[in-house]
């Protein structure tokens, strides 16, 4: 009778510990995020490798506020889809979706360019009229396609800081506020007037904001470990206090790449407890490669950081 109550008492307490300890990996999985959409290279949702034991985004790239003509010009706030919506439907998204709990998708706004070669700019005709009209038409895109989150990636401005930061910031809180996504990203990269907009951004509504997706490929091609470690603890200073994603591009432009070191350098990241998440430009690149650098990306984030207080 004894050992039968102590084999049931130690079984218990194994299943509580096998309990507690899947929870708390839960709460540590690691974000892996994804540009997709943007060249309409017939690319799918399920081309993309899941790994299950990651957080998983989609981003949609993108929402931009022109025009969605032979000839875009500036619609201050009015935004309409870019991406390929053949194969990235409000259908597809919710399929993906539903075949896979750990998936979010959200959409990137701005981007480098709009149309053909033609640089996208934010350029706003008041704060309060840009804000009125993003909440609106962003909304309607959102719930539409049923997404999760907005990141923000203007590149190019007609705008000061402080005007982009406003406009952005009120636009965030107000769709947060709202219940229409729950999460917010931005993409900053190392370049005087973009830094500028991004801080101020980060300085009046950084406490709106959950993840920085910093473009390390945007330092010159060839950059060394040690450079791409410098770099991260120049940004985490930067965007203090932020979920500092670190990133590769598959189209080969520049950064630190994959086979030259970026994984080494993820690893010493994970080792110090730095390591927030990967994200990578852009699937639309990636499937001529057999996305075999996101396969590479999640099976390092699947296992989770734990931090145990004795």
């Amino acid at each position: 009778m004894g050992f039968s109550r102590l084999f049931i008492l130690l079984f218990t307490l194994q299943t509580l510990l096998a309990m507690a300890l899947t929870q708390l990996i839960d709460q540590n999985m690691y974000i892996f995020r994804e540009y997709i959409g943007a060249e309409s290279k017939n690319v799918k949702f399920a081309d993309v490798p899941i790994n299950p034991h990651v957080e998983f985004h989609y981003i949609l790239a993108f929402a931009i506020d022109y025009t969605n003509s032979s000839s875009p010009n500036p619609t201050n706030g009015k935004f309409n889809v870019f991406w390929d919506t053949d194969n990235c439907s409000p259908s597809e998204v919710s399929l993906v979706k539903k075949q896979h709990s750990n998936v979010k998708v959200a959409l990137s706004l701005g981007g480098d360019s709009v149309g053909k070669d033609q640089s996208c700019y934010f350029s706003p005709s008041s704060v309060d009229s840009w804000v009125s009209n993003a909440v609106s038409s962003l909304t309607n895109i959102i719930q539409e396609y049923n997404l999760d989150g907005i990141d923000i990636d203007y590149e190019h401005f007609h705008a000061d800081p402080q005007t982009f930061a406003e406009c952005i910031g009120k636009l965030i809180t107000t769709l947060k506020t709202k219940g229409v996504i729950k999460f917010v990203s931005i993409a900053p990269f190392e370049d005087d007037e973009v830094q500028s907009h991004y801080l101020a951004l980060w300085k009046n509504y950084g406490h709106m904001i959950d993840y920085v997706n910093f473009q390390f490929y945007a330092y010159d091609k060839g950059t060394t470990v040690s450079q791409f470690m410098n770099y991260f603890d120049i940004q985490s200073s930067n965007y203090k206090g932020g979920s500092i994603l670190v990133s590769f591009t598959t189209e080969g432009s520049g950064g630190l790449s994959p086979e030259h070191g970026f994984f080494v350098a993820c690893n010493r990241l994970k080792s110090e407890g730095k390591l927030h998440g990967i994200f990578v430009w852009s699937a639309d690149d990636s499937k001529a490669l057999g996305f075999r650098y996101e396969r590479r990306s999640q099976a390092l984030l699947a296992v989770p950081h734990l931090h145990f207080t004795v």
